[in-house]
């Protein structure tokens, strides 16, 4: 019962800030992008400090060093939301690979859709790989890194999706060098789950691997077995590892995701 109260006090809290958020990035619309994404982190920083207060869960992050300071492509596992607010707060500049339906939810899309994100259609796997390249190249051009989740969506902790190569091949593309991240996110904040655990989420971020001579496929694939192998030590200290709440699920699962 505590942890349904928390997390609803949580929600509660999240939809006040996200709505005040939005509404500043609407009004700011017309200023540098730079000046609009200090809004952005001011709304990441309140979200992750009111996870902790209201839920009890804290992130660390390991990795710092790794971060370039040339624009890069950002390629991290999926579990929560945790990790895009994360990810806000802690890399430069940056925008988002992100469906386009999603900027159709009131206000948090609305503040979304003036962020610059690379929206794509997932229905349409030629347009959307078109889609990638074309705006990624315009988004690097403003000094903009950009965030991919490989796997396509959130995929729930102890299982493991397929790594697409979408965003290894806009590094090869644009000569960016690719940033793997890992996280345990989903061991507190379960994928599409409104519950929300205490503890400490970790997130690691990987040494840039870069494009020279390389294909997409060869880059998504030393980014995964970083990635992968990263997993294997974080994993299973979060409340909702499987096997501590549910059955015990196998260590990797493919999952064949809708582009």
């Amino acid at each position: 019962m505590e942890i349904w109260f928390r997390s609803v006090l949580y929600q509660f809290g999240v939809a006040v800030i996200t709505i005040a958020h939005a509404i500043a990035l609407l009004v700011a619309i017309l200023l540098p992008y730079r000046l609009r994404f200090r809004l952005v982190m001011s709304y990441a920083q309140a979200c992750l400090k009111w996870l902790e207060l209201s839920c009890g869960l804290q992130g660390r992050v390991l990795g710092r060093e790794n971060i370039p300071t040339e624009p890069c492509v950002i390629l991290c596992k999926h579990q929560s939301a945790w990790e895009t607010l994360m990810l806000t707060l802690i890399f430069p500049l940056q925008t988002w690979v992100a469906k386009r339906e999603l900027v159709w939810l009131p206000f948090f899309g609305w503040a979304l859709w003036s962020l610059k994100p690379i929206l794509i259609d997932r229905s349409n796997r030629t347009k959307a790989s078109r889609q990638l390249l074309q705006q990624g190249a315009e988004r690097v051009r403003d000094g903009l890194s950009i965030v991919v989740f490989p796997e396509g969506t959130r995929v729930a902790a102890g299982r493991r999706g397929r790594y697409k190569a979408g965003g290894a091949r806009l590094a090869t593309a644009l000569n960016l060098p690719i940033v793997p991240v890992a996280v345990n996110s989903g061991e507190f904040w379960p994928r599409n789950s409104f519950r929300k655990y205490s503890g400490q989420a970790t997130m690691v971020i990987g040494p840039a691997i870069y494009p020279q001579g390389r294909s997409g496929e060869e880059l998504t694939q030393l980014a995964e077995k970083w990635i992968e192998a990263e997993m294997d030590v974080i994993s299973g200290v979060g409340p909702c590892w499987p096997g501590k709440m549910e059955p015990l699920a196998p260590r990797v699962i493919e999952e064949q995701v809708a582009q």
